[in-house]
């Protein structure tokens, strides 16, 4: 039987879409399920503000009445006119190993975005930097993290078959973490903090960090404005992101730096407990026990650590802001018990960023990859 692509349209369909990727990789163990609700959440027109400057459409893939594959087609018209193109995106892509599955789904979301007068397509993207991007192409035997999709071998070549070529590529690190603050780390921080007026910002009760949830991602829209398809964060998507990833954190893990005279935040640093094992136990629902091996995990002590976010300031890159977040992170680490801390993905062209690691003993684990195709 030949394929047949459907288009989601209803809320049934919507959560069939999400647990499909949840079912192509029970088997793997490196696989780490996203949250069934969040996920519905930032797919639904009616819950994402990102709707306000963003538009979608979601396919499946049936083959012999039976879900084979998924892509979502995006339009984030924000982003566009930042970067002066008319580029649509795909994202929240799965298909089993069939040529005939990927190039049914691909041939949908393509004629889609041509019919919305785009000129080129590019991803795995979503509608915001915060949502999983790049297609892992390199380090198919690690262990994903909560930020990112696991994605089999098979996916890159069929990309490649069906015409896409690189556009970006995402590095990750896993970073031994020292038994002591390097001396150079500490110097630097010293000065820092006397050179600039600047004091290390911490938190003991959540109702302390609320007043800086805003700033958190004010300075998120600054220091990732020059990077690869950023798209600014909106006021309402900002309180959105401050319902949904505040009462998560865990205080003493969370890093700002602040200036003495107004308490404007210049840096941050947000790390959280490797969540991917408590996620595979949970299989996307936090009903009836997935709460409880996420709350564990939140808060007990573990062996790796992951850099959910960390960001400077443009004024204040490249003056020791990263020093003065890991002077006053690595004594937190090791008392928890964290031998080793895994980052974001990182760009491969952001030598700010991956500079930080040139003073710690650390590996390239994975890369991911953005692909374009031009229409």
């Amino acid at each position: 039987m030949s394929i047949v692509i459907r288009e989601v349209t209803d809320k049934a369909t919507l959560k069939k879409f999400v647990s499909f990727n949840i079912k192509l990789y029970k088997e793997s163990p490196y696989h780490v399920p996203t949250l069934i609700e969040d996920e519905l959440m930032t797919l639904r027109k009616d819950r994402n503000p990102a709707f306000e400057f963003c538009e979608s459409i979601y396919y499946l893939a049936y083959k012999d009445n039976k879900i084979v594959g998924r892509i979502a087609g995006i339009i984030n018209h924000r982003a566009n006119e930042t970067w002066n193109q008319q580029y649509a995106r795909f994202g929240f892509l799965d298909f089993i190993d069939n040529e005939e599955v990927s190039k049914a789904l691909f041939q949908a979301v393509e004629k889609w975005a041509v019919g919305k007068g785009m000129n080129g397509i590019q991803g795995p993207l979503g509608f915001t930097d915060l949502d999983h991007e790049g297609l892992l192409v390199w380090g198919f035997d690690r262990m994903g993290t909560m930020a990112t999709s696991y994605s089999f071998p098979y996916y890159k070549e069929h990309l490649a078959r069906l015409g896409y070529e690189k556009d970006q590529d995402w590095q990750e690190f896993l970073i031994k973490i020292p038994e002591e603050v390097p001396e150079k780390h500490r110097r630097i921080s010293e000065i820092v903090l006397k050179k600039y007026g600047l004091k290390i910002k911490k938190f003991k009760r959540t109702k302390e960090i609320w007043p800086y949830a805003k700033k958190i991602f004010l300075l998120w829209n600054e220091a990732y404005r020059p990077l690869y398809g950023y798209s600014e964060l909106s006021p309402k998507q900002i309180e959105y992101y401050i319902k949904m990833y505040i009462p998560m954190l865990r205080l003493e893990l969370i890093t700002l730096v602040v200036r003495e005279d107004d308490d404007a935040v210049v840096g941050l640093a947000i790390t959280l407990p490797s969540l991917s094992k408590a996620l595979k136990k949970a299989k996307g629902r936090l009903i009836p026990v997935g709460w409880f091996y996420l709350l564990k995990t939140l808060y007990g002590k573990g062996n790796v650590v992951d850099l959910y976010i960390m960001g400077v300031l443009p004024e204040y890159q490249n003056k020791g802001i990263n020093a003065l977040l890991f002077y006053d992170l690595i004594p937190i680490f090791n008392k928890l018990g964290f031998s080793c801390a895994e980052s974001n993905p990182e760009l491969e062209m952001n030598r700010k960023m991956q500079s930080q690691w040139d003073d710690f003993d650390t590996e390239h684990i994975k890369t991911r990859r953005a692909f374009i195709k031009k229409l």
